[in-house]
């Protein structure tokens, strides 16, 4: 049953991985064997993410860049060799009144949050394709399914995010890729700050969780591990929630 959830071999591409969750799946890829690369656009937060890990990998590039994520990824084919899995973490959160709401933030967002999955999942998808194997899986959210008050360009997104996947799936599965999401609940991330540190927020999300907590970055390494490994072989065009319960009481 072991060999199901083992990546030894396999080698891993995280894009926001310098910290939050990102990082968090990219030690529970590599503690299932997986060799990882880091992506990010700080170098020096960036280089502080690859000193944790024994051998991992950084590729700097910007995923809102399509021209430049084609060029990183294609290079990295060339020299040196394959990226069986892509999780694409890349994301942000800008919040605010939607009356009000700055046209140019709501692209910002929809750029970092949706186009920069398509831009690196197309330009990895293309050499899995070639071989016809492959994992991706994108990082959606709660608010895939839920709203709430002042982060509908958020919302919005991360709906696209769940889509996407579906397509994805639905174009690439018969190439031999399976490609699913992970939406994640209320975790303490950078991300997240502005809403953890309101003893406000805490006390109601507390009582709105089934699980009555936050969730801790490192309970989303086995759904992600699972998804990239070959126990989810038969899995494809699913986004699944970690969330404490959330998505699925009143």
């Amino acid at each position: 049953m072991s060999t199901l959830f083992d990546l030894t071999g396999k080698t891993a591409l995280i894009t926001g991985s310098s910290q939050g969750i990102g990082l968090a799946l990219a030690e529970g890829l590599a503690l299932a064997g997986a060799q990882v690369i880091l992506n990010g656009r700080d170098a020096d937060r960036l280089a502080d993410a690859r000193a944790r890990f024994d051998g991992a990998e950084a590729l700097a590039f910007d995923v809102t860049d399509a021209d430049a994520a084609r060029r990183c990824i294609d290079a990295h084919e060339a020299e040196k060799g394959p990226i069986d899995i892509l999780v694409n973490n890349a994301g942000m959160q800008l919040r605010g009144l939607l009356e009000d709401y700055d046209p140019a933030d709501f692209d910002r967002l929809m750029r970092t949050n949706v186009s920069s999955a398509f831009y690196v999942g197309q330009a990895v998808a293309r050499h899995m394709i070639a071989r016809g194997a492959g994992k991706i899986i994108n990082i959606a959210s709660v608010q895939t399914a839920l709203a709430r008050p002042g982060i509908a360009p958020y919302t919005a997104s991360k709906g696209a995010v769940a889509n996407l996947t579906k397509g994805m799936a639905t174009d690439w599965a018969r190439h031999g890729l399976q490609v699913n999401a992970i939406a994640p609940g209320y975790f303490r991330t950078p991300l997240n700050e502005a809403l953890y540190t309101d003893p406000d927020f805490n006390a109601w999300l507390e009582n709105r969780t089934p699980a009555g907590r936050w969730g801790e970055v490192e309970e989303l390494q086995g759904a992600c591990v699972f998804l990239a490994s070959s126990a989810s072989g038969f899995v494809n065009g699913q986004t699944l929630f970690v969330d404490g319960g959330i998505s699925v009481s009143l």
